[in-house]
Parts: C-alpha cells; structure tokens; sequence
C-alpha cells in the first residue's frame, strides 16, 4: 500500500510585510487543514509562516534547510 500526500511549495522571501506573513500562515493552515503537506526552503519570512500555520493546523512540513550541514540551518 502506498501513500500519496500532496504538496504545497511555499517559496518567498525572508523580509516580508505583517500582512504577507498572515496570508502565508493562512495558507499553510488552509492546506494543513486540507490533508497536504507545507514545502519551504526552511527560511524565515513568508515560508516561516507557512510552516508556522501548518503546524497550527496539525500537518506535516518539510524544510529543505540551506547549506551542507544541520548547523548551518
């Protein structure tokens, strides 16, 4: 038996407005709640946010963390 969960990719920016950050923890709660797991690049900003609103929502995430290393991310 395999599971397939979609997969929503949040990508943005580090520095983002208050405004931006509410529509990405939004979206993130609204796929969450949905049954799909929350991508980002593991940064701050926008894609923090996501993560942020998809945990809230008891779903799954996945960072992709910068560098070669766990400590650099």
């Amino acid at each position: 038996m395999s599971l397939r969960i979609p997969i929503l990719a949040v990508l943005g920016p580090g520095a983002t407005s208050a405004a931006e950050e509410r529509v990405a923890g939004e979206l993130g709660r609204a796929a969450a709640a949905a049954g799909w797991a929350v991508l980002t690049g593991g940064g701050g900003g926008a894609m923090a946010a996501a993560c942020r609103g998809a945990v809230e929502a008891g779903g799954l995430t996945i960072g992709i963390l910068p560098g070669a290393s766990l400590q650099e991310g």
